[in-house]
């Protein structure tokens, strides 16, 4: 059986055609195939692996090597420092959303704010929120059933109280409430786009990815109807395309919002958009 140093050797080499980053994957795999903290591959890589830990890590790089994302083939992704469950039923947590989070904490909000989180997928932006703000009231919905057990995974695992998960197409099932804030990763990819048949968003959702009318119809939805559940001066926070700022901040002027600002992400992106309701 080869040695962890060999088999990480031998892994790089068969992923640097298909991976951005084939060392940190094949790292990452051999991980959670170990079970082990990574300063184990580098503490004993003389160390070889069994049959059975050679057949599991040959059968996840094969898998890898074709494209299935890391996250699914180990089952869980980091967001926030906290870890998160995913399956293919939903997004897969990525860094660029914390952005959407760290603007949200830094907003001025009573200390027992109301929260809706729209599609929220795994969980990951209304359970970073609720490990941040334990008196936040956060309702978090998804019209995805799938999605929605998944969260509720989470939620459990992370012990996270103070989150209500249902089953929502949007605001169709949600009470008459008024938030302090609402925040929302929507789908905002054109169906014609080419990135969807490259990467990891080959096996994500479509229905969690496109959208109608260049990306903008489901964020323009929300713009609309959200002004029935927002408070006054009540925010609406979106996550959108690197290219889609100047857009979200006209719908969000077409529509009575004040105050539209777009902040950038940490690769220098347009990422996200927020606007006050007006009085």
């Amino acid at each position: 059986m080869p040695t962890i140093e060999a088999a990480l050797k031998s892994a790089t080499v068969t992923l640097s055609a298909s991976s951005e980053s084939p060392k940190l994957d094949a790292e990452v795999l051999l991980l959670h195939v170990l079970q082990k903290p990574r300063s184990y591959l580098f503490a004993w890589g003389d160390q070889p692996l069994s049959e059975q830990q050679d057949e599991q890590f040959s059968q996840l790089i094969a898998k890898r090597s074709k494209g299935h994302p890391v996250a699914h083939l180990t089952g869980v992704r980091e967001f926030w420092s906290l870890p998160f469950f995913v399956n293919d039923s939903t997004l897969i947590p990525r860094p660029d959303t914390e952005t959407l989070v760290e603007h949200a904490l830094s907003l001025s909000l009573p200390e027992n704010a109301r929260v809706l989180d729209l599609g929220t997928g795994t969980g990951a932006i209304a359970l970073a929120l609720a490990s941040e703000r334990s008196k936040w009231q956060i309702d978090a919905v998804d019209a995805s059933a799938s999605a929605v057990e998944l969260a509720l995974k989470n939620q459990k695992n992370l012990m996270l109280n103070n989150v209500r998960i249902c089953q929502s197409d949007w605001f169709s099932a949600l009470d008459n409430v008024k938030y302090e804030l609402i925040v929302t990763n929507p789908p905002y990819i054109d169906e014609t786009d080419p990135h969807l048949s490259q990467g990891d968003v080959r096996y994500e959702p479509l229905s969690a990815l496109v959208a109608p009318n260049k990306g903008l119809g489901d964020i323009e939805h929300i713009i609309v109807h959200a002004r029935a559940y927002l408070s006054t001066h009540g925010v609406l926070i979106f996550e959108h395309g690197y290219d889609q700022g100047s857009a979200v901040r006209e719908l969000f002027a077409k529509y009575g919002y004040i105050k539209a600002q777009t902040v950038k992400d940490l690769g220098g992106n347009e990422r996200i958009t927020l606007a006050e309701l007006a009085s």
